[in-house]
């Protein structure tokens, strides 16, 4: 786990949004089912109700409301997001919920990876883009997140990307992120989990600059060590050696050695 995980945020911004009854204290619980050693960062945006001239004086503070999670504890496994709020007597109304997820890969404060996803809700959806939920109130958005490698620096240091794209209800990995779209009055009382898994198999973070063997994958060497860049382009028999996160010097990705 990294240090940079210490901190869950739950927080908004102002934009016009679609209209809500008012005076309620509704809300829903988000969960997350992720891999081990990922975690999220929640920010849940609010704006005033559809029909409201109201401001509040500080609307990048006022419009905020925060949780702070200890990075220790992986994620939060539920989170009850309110779907309505008044601040400074300003009736407000959730439109959005932005994810931020997050995976570690090492041990050094700038080995992870993270993609986005989201919740998108509304006062009306076509009923294609409806998310749903079953007779207890479960909801999912189910995505899969693959591992992207690459080297970087002169020692050509193993760092990796994250890349996450949501699973349709037939199973397939889309190209879209996770991303799951709900109405206002679907939301009170419900939970919505967003459901994680991870890639069995990893790829390099773009083409011809690693080369595929039966048993892993070789750095090209390209024109040298000081080619940070390091192109194939075409020549498939001189590799160079590459840092593993945990300082291991190696020759192929991911056993290290041959």
């Amino acid at each position: 786990m990294t240090p940079m995980f210490k901190t869950l945020v739950l927080g908004a911004s102002v934009v016009l949004t679609t209209g809500c009854a008012i005076g309620k204290s509704e809300s829903f619980t988000f969960m997350a089912d992720f891999p081990p050693d990922f975690t999220y960062e929640a920010v849940a945006r609010y704006a005033p109700a559809k029909g409201e001239t109201c401001t509040v004086k500080k609307p990048h503070i006022g419009y905020n409301q925060r949780w702070h999670l200890d990075y220790k504890e992986r994620y939060k496994r539920d989170l009850e997001i309110p779907i309505y709020r008044t601040v400074e007597g300003c009736p407000l109304v959730i439109y959005r919920v932005e994810l931020k997820v997050y995976g570690a890969y090492g041990k050094a404060r700038g080995d992870f990876g993270a993609d986005s996803a989201m919740i998108i809700i509304r006062e009306q959806l076509e009923e294609q883009y409806k998310g749903a939920f079953d007779s207890t109130g479960q909801g999912a958005i189910n995505g899969q997140c693959q591992w992207l490698f690459r080297t970087q620096g002169p020692k050509r240091r193993l760092s990796k990307g994250l890349d996450c794209k949501k699973i349709d209800d037939q199973g397939v990995v889309t190209k879209g992120r996770p991303v799951g779209a709900y109405t206002l009055d679907q939301l009170p009382g419900k939970t919505v989990t967003l459901k994680i898994k991870l890639a069995e198999e990893e790829r390099p973070g773009w083409g011809d600059t690693w080369f595929k063997v039966p048993n892993g994958w070789k750095r090209c060497r390209g024109e040298g060590p000081e080619d940070q860049r390091g192109y194939c382009r075409g020549n498939y028999k001189d590799f160079s050696s590459f840092k593993m996160p945990d300082g291991r010097s190696c020759t192929i990705y991911p056993s290290c050695t041959e």
